[in-house]
């Protein structure tokens, strides 16, 4: 009986040292009822607090941009090109530079530019090829029509598309620059991104298109100023050969000017 006071004081102690050690907690409605921790309770509703505040700031950062017209340009449109056009000189050159026309640009082209006539043709027989100035001018004049239509055709293609894609063109401006839900979603915001890449391909195409222009008629121009050049110097050479073949000194004088040009 001694003993069994003994081990029943033992169990006593032991239990109120285990909740003199447990966390702060009190029962509801008296003993043997659902425990209440309000230190855990406290944790709990600070980390559902910090839940709903990252969420609200995900949904803002996807859905709500406040501020996107601070990033919006402006998208520059090209006015059509008007050609005068008097004595018919210039005629379907504005078709040809306002549009796609490859046939109006060969056209007016020729329309435009001086021909080579048959007598220059008779004339050109008798030079010497690789060794005529007036071959390699004519091989210029062949390579910039050659070229020349196509780059008349190349800016009447880049105008045109302009004007057919500026629609396209304003309506991905005008959603990327929304600030409402329905634009917002992020598969919605990766779809404008994929667009953008897509007009912006587009417009990388088209100004290759010109800037290949551009560099044939600058073989063209540099291929003039090249024979100008050659030109120079074998007229330079002939001069000087034909002076010393040729006395042209005044009477009693010993010596030839040989350096002078007319």
């Amino acid at each position: 009986m001694k003993f069994d006071l003994m081990k029943r004081k033992k169990s006593l102690i032991v239990a109120g040292l285990v909740i003199a050690a447990a966390t702060p907690s009190f029962a509801l409605f008296g003993v043997g009822d659902i425990v209440f921790d309000p230190t855990s309770y406290a944790s709990l509703v600070s980390q559902a607090a910090t839940a709903l505040n990252q969420l609200e700031t995900i949904q803002n950062n996807v859905e709500h941009f406040s501020f996107k017209q601070q990033w919006q340009t402006t998208l520059t449109m090209l006015k059509n090109a008007n050609v005068a056009n008097i004595f018919g000189e210039t005629v379907g050159m504005n078709i040809a530079l306002n549009t796609n026309s490859p046939g109006a640009s060969i056209s007016a082209w020729k329309t435009a530019t001086l021909p080579v006539n048959s007598n220059t043709n008779s004339y050109l027989q008798g030079q010497t090829l690789g060794n005529s100035a007036q071959l390699s001018q004519l091989a210029m004049i062949e390579m910039s029509d050659s070229i020349s239509p196509d780059c008349v055709t190349a800016v009447g293609q880049y105008r045109a598309s302009r004007s057919q894609n500026s629609t396209a063109q304003s309506a991905l401006i005008e959603d990327q620059f929304d600030e409402s839900a329905s634009t917002n979603s992020e598969v919605e915001q990766l779809n404008l991104l994929n667009a953008a890449e897509a007009q912006k391909m587009v417009e990388m195409q088209s100004q290759g298109t010109l800037e290949t222009c551009i560099a044939s008629q600058m073989m063209v121009a540099n291929m003039q100023q090249r024979n100008a050049a050659a030109l120079d110097l074998n007229t330079a050479a002939m001069v000087q050969q034909q002076r010393a073949a040729n006395d042209t000194s005044a009477a009693n004088e010993g010596s030839t000017w040989q350096n002078y040009l007319p």
